[in-house]
């Protein structure tokens, strides 16, 4: 009765939310884009000086881009300090020059930071569509300091930052002014070898001082996409792509101490390292990026967490070749970029004799190579490939008694491939193809995944349908066995149709992944077997009303089936609100979510799905959160949540708690020099979940039950602490330091057998269970961009963790903190050199 009256109240919702929000003030803006408006570059004959200044009277001779129109917080005004910015071009890049009047030299915020970071400062950016398909695109940006940030524009992902191209540019203050001049070559982006072009073109300017984002053409919030709503760059003609041929070498060393080696081993030891990066252009639309011999040891170290869950913990990439340019291969989500050079597939199931013990066995299978070629035709035909080889994984494995050692395989030679064809179509639309591969040398099994996407919007962007649909393949058998592989073959389709511009958008979605459906081997699924459909409603104001600037409102209504057998497993209604006060840009907003009863198929750990669910009681979710000014000095994030749960009625159990909070500060002292620091903590009380670690026949106590599903009512407690500090020295070179403790503590109170169908049955089950679980990382670097594209990198690394098991663990978190901080640690120290070499640059010089 609850769920009924809930469902109906939320549907009531949706319904009403559009007639409310149309009853404000301001009544709704048409959501069809804005007139499109045209600047012409002129060709010069003789290259300027890069140096802020704007003297060359060619920059005075050239049209001038003027008049932006404001984005946030007020959408729709025009700029009272002018904006003006001219472009040029020549046969070897393109030349932006830019002039920020505002009110006082005060009022032009500067702080510093790292390449790609937009800190509290002003910014001014310029965005190309080389092939003006309104749907891909590449973003130039320098703050009032001359700190560079590029980006790649895509459907598949968004604003992606990750995207490093090399240009420069410079930026100077005059009076109340700024001026930011930009380089551009053409080896930094693709088009077409057509004599007269035609490229999107978009323009941004950021007053931090008031918050304002302005654009050239204007940009609408509640129209869909953003590069579609760009202008035109006019006037270019006789371009002609150059030969983009750059090697940036790299030679890298290593001191790692580890007092944890095996007895017998070095504790200290040293390697240095040599490769390269290469890109080539095949032609004026593709490109190849190939790393020799890649070096990732100096990437941001994982943030490694106790898992309770019957899934896999996903990690971040960090692996710069992983994250530059892979829009294409990140097309449909079959891509997690970590599986390559992952760790080994027999890692944990290395086969010891009696007296014998493992002395090594590496954790991450190092790669040989790995190549990809992406680009796009001038008729918008994106064409992506990605290769990639790891090389044999052993283990070394030490007789005890004689101390003869031999190496047990754990990863065979394999092979990582991904094609992909995506072509753009008119009304921000595409159609997609992707495949991705593995093949391991020998018996044990490879892997195929094939998919099709699709999306397709009417003329005037405010209604799309989308989809897709995806076939995996299994063959061979499982590593190190005579067993072939269960899930040969599987499917997962999804369909989708909405209203996707307005102030009012909504939306219905299908989803079927069958109970074989695996792309794991090169992709990411965290639960196969599922039939879902959902609705959802949004509704946002973006225009301020009251005393607030913007207002939004979410909902949405899922519900999940097991696909095979046909079982509910799930449903919840969901409700969401953020808003952002006038005066001092105070956010605040809140997301509440109800659950019926559950039925947690996956949580037993039984396959095949179906007999065997944990019931998870009705439940109700709340977190609500407040964001202060990041333009004070002194900012502050916080948020707040509570789950609360029904009673489970089958047992005399307490009643299920969640509790949780962050508090996440920032100080600025200067525009060098920032501290931030977070803090995320969360109580699970009375929780019920499959006992970690699972049954071990070599247990006394675990004996009586083996064969059985044993469950836990169990506490967990778990916090993270992270402190950073920033200093950037300049523009081009800065230092962080970043610290990060986490602990988990599990305590149980009772245990139960699981039965079929969900009933629990109390169990007299003695062995303690507890655990605890620390893990503590530090992260020192120092970098100086001497050069563009080239870097020197110094990093530390300091890494230790501890898991206690039963009468060792402690819920204690100051004695957890100095167990951690007194456990021997890993320490590495390393420097690295990267020099770029541009062929265009050295035959200039020749």
């Amino acid at each position: 009765m609850k769920t009924s009256l809930l469902l109906v109240v939320t549907l009531l919702q949706l319904v009403l939310l559009r007639p409310v929000a149309q009853a404000q003030p301001s009544p709704a803006p048409a959501a069809t884009n804005a007139p499109k408006r045209q600047l012409q570059a002129i060709r010069i004959t003789e290259a300027v000086k890069l140096d802020g200044v704007l003297d060359e009277a060619v920059w005075q001779q050239a049209p001038l881009a003027t008049d932006f129109i404001q984005n946030r917080p007020k959408p729709g005004p025009h700029e009272q300090h002018p904006t003006e910015v001219r472009i040029l071009f020549d046969d070897a890049a393109l030349y932006v020059g830019a002039v920020m009047h505002d009110v006082a030299a005060d009022s032009i915020k500067r702080e510093l930071s790292a390449r790609d970071n937009l800190p509290n400062t002003d910014f001014f950016g310029i965005f190309l569509d080389t092939y003006h398909d309104k749907l891909n695109g590449y973003g130039f940006i320098v703050t009032a300091g001359g700190v560079q940030a590029d980006a790649r524009y895509s459907p598949a992902s968004g604003e992606d930052f990750a995207w490093n191209a090399v240009w420069d540019a410079r930026t100077a203050q005059r009076g109340t002014d700024w001026v930011c001049e930009m380089r551009i070559p053409y080896s930094a982006i693709r088009f077409s070898t057509a004599e007269v072009q035609q490229w999107g073109l978009q323009f941004m300017r950021r007053r931090q001082a008031l918050r304002q984002d302005f654009f050239w053409s204007e940009v609408k919030p509640e129209v869909d996409g953003f590069v579609n709503q760009w202008g035109e760059l006019t006037g270019l003609k006789g371009l002609k792509p150059p030969l983009r041929l750059s090697l940036t070498p790299y030679v890298s060393g290593y001191v790692n101490h580890n007092p944890l080696n095996a007895e017998g081993t070095r504790r200290t030891t040293t390697s240095f390292n040599g490769g390269a990066d290469v890109k080539w252009g095949i032609n004026e639309s593709f490109t190849l990026d190939a790393t020799l011999v890649p070096d990732f040891g100096q990437v941001q170290s994982d943030n490694q967490v106790l898992n309770l869950s019957p899934f896999e913990v996903q990690f971040q990439e960090n692996r710069q070749f992983f994250t530059e340019g892979t829009e294409l291969f990140n097309k449909g989500n079959l891509f997690y970029s970590r599986r390559v050079g992952a760790t080994p597939i027999g890692f944990y199931g290395v086969g010891l004799a009696e007296n014998e013990k493992v002395v090594r066995n590496p954790a991450e299978t190092r790669l040989l190579n790995a190549t990809k070629i992406s680009g796009r035709t001038k008729n918008g035909l994106g064409i992506g490939l990605f290769n990639a080889l790891s090389n044999d994984v052993y283990a070394t494995v030490r007789n005890t008694e004689t101390g003869q050692e031999h190496t047990v395989l754990t990863q065979p030679f394999s092979n990582y491939n991904i094609a992909v064809l995506d072509q753009s179509l008119k009304n921000n639309s595409y159609v997609s193809l992707i495949n991705t591969n593995v093949t391991r040398w020998g018996r044990t099994y490879d892997a195929n995944v094939t998919g099709g996407l699709f999306r397709f919007a009417n003329k005037k962007n405010s209604y799309a349908v989308d989809g897709s649909a995806v076939y995996s393949r299994r063959r061979g058998n499982v590593f190190g066995s005579e067993q072939a592989i269960d899930d040969q073959n599987g499917y997962k389709y999804t369909l989708g149709v909405g209203k996707i511009s307005g102030n009012f958008t909504w939306g219905l979605n299908h989803r079927i992944e069958s109970d074989h459906y695996n792309p794991n081997d090169l992709g990411i699924l965290f639960g196969n077997n599922n039939i879902t459909q959902n609705a959802y409603a949004n509704y946002r104001i973006y225009k301020p009303f009251w005393k607030v600037n913007n207002m939004s409102f979410y909902s949405e209504v899922s519900h999940t089936l097991l696909y095979r057998p046909t079982r509910y497993q799930s449903m919840y209604l969901y409700n969401g609100f953020n808003t952002t006060f006038t005066k001092n840009f105070l956010q605040v907003g809140y997301d509440f979510m109800y659950s019926p009863t559950t039925h947690d198929f996956f949580e037993p750990r039984t396959y095949p799905l179906g007999e065997y669910f944990v019931r998870v009681p009705a439940n109700a979710d709340w977190l609500g959160f407040l964001n202060s000014d990041t333009r004070k000095r002194l900012s502050l994030g916080v948020n707040a949540g509570l789950t609360y749960y029904a009673e489970d009625e089958r047992l005399l159990r307490p009643r299920r708690l969640r509790y949780r909070a962050g508090f996440y500060p920032r100080f600025r002292v200067n525009d060098h020099l920032t501290f931030r620091y977070s803090l995320d903590w969360s109580l699970q009380r009375h929780q019920i979940g499959y006992v970690n670690g699972g049954l071990s026949a070599a247990e006394v106590l675990d004996q009586p039950f083996m064969g059985q599903i044993l469950l836990g009512r169990r506490n967990v407690a778990t916090v993270t602490n992270v402190a950073s500090v920033a200093y950037t020295f300049t523009n081009r070179m800065s230092f962080t330091l970043r610290v990060r403790h986490y602990t988990s503590n599990v305590r149980y109170q009772d245990f139960a057998v699981l039965q079929p169908d969900g009933q629990e049955t109390l169990a007299d089950y003695r062995r303690n269970r507890d655990n605890t679980y620390n893990a503590f990382n530090v992260d020192a670097v120092y970098s100086w961009w001497f050069a563009p594209g080239s870097q020197v990198s110094i990093v530390w690394k300091n890494a230790g963790s501890t898991y206690l098991l039963g009468e060792q663990a402690t819920p204690l978190y100051f004695e957890n903190f100095n167990n951690t901080i007194n456990t021997p640690h890993n320490n590495s120290l390393s420097v690295k050199v990267l020099y770029y070499l541009d062929y265009l640059a050295l035959r200039r010089r020749r």
